[in-house]
């Protein structure tokens, strides 16, 4: 049985160009309270499916949540590592082009592949934006993403009565994400054979030394592939192809689809990219009996962290919410996709269009908690009151919207 869903929200999508020269896209896909959060990327053939794909599992990912925030995604076409004036230049092209959405607050940036931090300043300095004290913070958002993708491994591993110390690991992508999620796994003792990165794969059966890597990647960037001499050189599409245990997509969207998914050997894929697996590379996987999570739910984690941070959660409490809600999420998510026989991506999608709902009629109703909650935080991110203040209603904010008593339907939804 199969799960028919429509999601039936419509996006802003802009094409920003330069004369004949296309510099890049914007999708807004859910502006909830007129606003919409989404990463800034920067690639040279990022495309407008890309982006607006990407725009959507930002919705996905805040209505699973089910935080009241909207989906969006911008994209810049160019090589991230060109030299550091020419990006600059680009960037300041890029931001003057959207700057209406930026201004008029319907659109915030964030760091995103091939971006950084500084990237969003100089580009919202270069149009005005103003930027407020405790806004652009130096947030982990790479990590908390790895956190909340290592925990969805650990919780399916435990599922399907694997050891991780006993387990073998290919991370596609040695990036924010896939190098931190390296770290993690690393420190259970699971063996990562094969990491990737734009330049090439690597695979060593005994085991790849991630300390090693994680020096060369700070010294040589995406070329450490080449550089590492104790494990052979394959192609990228080989590294999916491996028999290991756990696959983990961190890299671009749509490298699993219906043409590869009959040559996957992994026991199961968790993922830490963004669209990695096509809805029909999803459908041939579940009848292989190779487990497919959904790629909104494992790595939402950077969306949550990066919404406690911004509310002044510590990082360790904040860490310890991604590793606990994760857990719980998916364990839910495995346990109903095994009862129901579909596949965990079905029932996700379905929950959280019933979240989406939810957050909407919250949006209209705006309770009196939730509004003294954003003027403190307002008032914050102003630098007017100090994070301690704030600290004391976020956390108590956090678990009632994503801990909620409405949360008690996930456990007699039928779907079907």
């Amino acid at each position: 049985m199969m799960f028919n869903y429509e999601i039936n929200i419509p996006q802003m999508l802009i094409t920003v160009k330069k004369e004949t020269d296309t510099l890049g896209y914007v999708a807004i896909d859910s502006p909830f309270g007129g606003r919409s959060h989404g990463g800034l990327r920067m690639q040279p053939d990022v495309d407008v499916e890309e982006i607006s794909s990407l725009a959507r599992s930002m919705t996905l990912k805040y209505g699973f949540l089910g935080l009241p925030h909207g989906g969006a995604k911008a994209g810049i076409r160019y090589e991230p590592e060109a030299p550091q004036e020419a990006r600059k230049e680009r960037l300041k092209e890029f931001g003057r082009a959207i700057a209406p959405l930026i201004l008029n607050g319907v659109y915030f940036p964030a760091p995103d592949m091939g971006t950084s931090n500084d990237d969003i300043r100089f580009m919202l300095k270069s149009i005005g934006a103003p930027i407020k004290r405790r806004e652009l913070l130096d947030i982990p958002s790479g990590y908390y993403t790895a956190l909340s993708v290592f925990a969805a491994a650990k919780t399916t591993a435990d599922f399907l009565n694997l050891e991780l110390s006993n387990c073998s690991v290919a991370i596609e992508g040695f990036g924010k994400v896939g190098g931190e999620l390296a770290n993690l796994f690393a420190r259970a003792n699971t063996r990562i054979v094969a990491v990737s990165t734009s330049k090439g794969a690597i695979f060593n059966p005994k085991g790849l030394d991630i300390k090693r890597l994680k020096t060369l990647s700070r010294e040589a960037g995406s070329h450490m592939v080449t550089l590492y001499k104790d494990a052979e050189q394959i192609k990228n599409s080989e590294l999916l192809e491996l028999p290991v245990d756990i696959l983990c997509p961190c890299a671009r969207h749509n490298t699993i689809r219906a043409d590869n998914a009959d040559k996957i050997m992994a026991r199961f894929i968790c993922s830490g990219a963004n669209n990695p697996v096509t809805y029909e590379a999803d459908e041939l996987l579940f009848r292989k009996g190779i487990l497919c999570l959904p790629d909104f739910v494992t790595n939402c984690g950077g969306a949550l962290g990066g919404t406690m941070e911004f509310a002044s959660v510590d990082r360790k409490t904040i860490s310890d919410f991604i590793e606990k809600q994760i857990g719980i999420r998916i364990l839910w998510l495995l346990k109903r996709a095994r009862e129901e026989n579909l596949l965990p991506r079905d029932i996700a999608l379905h929950l959280t269009l019933k979240n989406l709902e939810r957050i909407r009629k919250q949006v209209n109703n705006s309770r009196l908690y939730k509004r003294l909650f954003e003027a403190g935080l307002e008032l914050y991110r102003r630098g007017w009151i100090p994070g301690s203040i704030v600290a004391r209603l976020s956390l108590g904010y956090f678990e009632s919207s994503i801990v909620s008593p409405e949360d008690l339907w996930y456990k007699e939804i039928k779907i079907g």
